[in-house]
């Protein structure tokens, strides 16, 4: 059942965040962590470029995918190849961060798969990967029967929304993980990265937060059902 309210206006908000989260991951990296590499004689320039690849590309862009789904004002074909290929690029951005965290684990001698932000993140990629190649062959090609994809798609949505909100959570866990880490190695507890990292990880759960507002708000298109894919919309759970 969807909320009554319009998704298009909680979209905004949505978008301002996501700029803000981005704008701040890249400022932590660069500005406090010293930047981004992926060859480098400093590991921890390898380190940077996971907050960065699964924020902006994971976290952010499949947010996005979702909200596009659900608040353009675009016929339903458009729609879907928009949500399609953000949820690929994200999907591409979030492995490469995955990537970068093990290839700074392995040349810089530290143990991989030791924490539980590394096992959920490893499960939500995974989901993510599978939620995908599901149903770009049952809703895109070669597609299945219409009554196939009505009955599968409250259970897509459903399997949608709860990787989302769990890749969420687990960035967040991922921030409180990293700066305990710094914490732990003399950073100032009170100082100004310690603030950035924190608001950033509530900036990026209001955003999460609102990406699941959205997919469960009114569609902003009012034009009448034309196909078989009349019930397709996150209200559908």
């Amino acid at each position: 059942m969807a909320v009554g309210i319009n998704a298009m206006p909680v979209t905004f908000v949505a978008h301002a965040l996501a700029i803000i989260a981005a704008i701040m991951v890249l400022v932590w990296t660069i500005s406090f962590r010293g930047g981004l590499a992926w060859e480098a004689t400093n590991k921890n320039l390898i380190f940077n470029l996971h907050p960065v690849l699964m924020l902006i590309g994971f976290i952010i862009l499949g947010g996005e995918a979702i909200i596009s789904y659900k608040s353009l004002p675009l016929e339903k074909p458009v729609k879907k190849v928009i949500h399609l290929v953000l949820h690929a690029i994200a999907l591409a951005l979030g492995i490469w961060g995955i990537c970068a965290a093990f290839k700074n684990h392995n040349e810089s001698g530290i143990a991989n798969l030791y924490s539980l932000h590394s096992w959920i993140g490893i499960g939500v990629i995974s989901l993510y990967g599978f939620q995908w190649l599901y149903s770009f062959g049952l809703f895109f090609y070669p597609g299945g029967s219409a009554n196939l994809r009505s009955s599968v798609f409250p259970w897509h949505a459903i399997l949608g929304l709860f990787v989302y909100i769990l890749a969420v959570g687990n960035a967040a866990l991922g921030f409180l993980e990293k700066l305990t880490f710094l914490e732990s190695g003399k950073l100032d507890k009170y100082g100004t990265e310690a603030f950035l990292v924190n608001f950033m990880a509530i900036v990026t759960i209001l955003f999460g937060a609102l990406v699941v507002l959205t997919a469960s708000a009114k569609s902003t298109s009012s034009s009448p059902p034309v196909d078989d894919e009349s019930n397709y919309s996150y209200s559908a759970i």
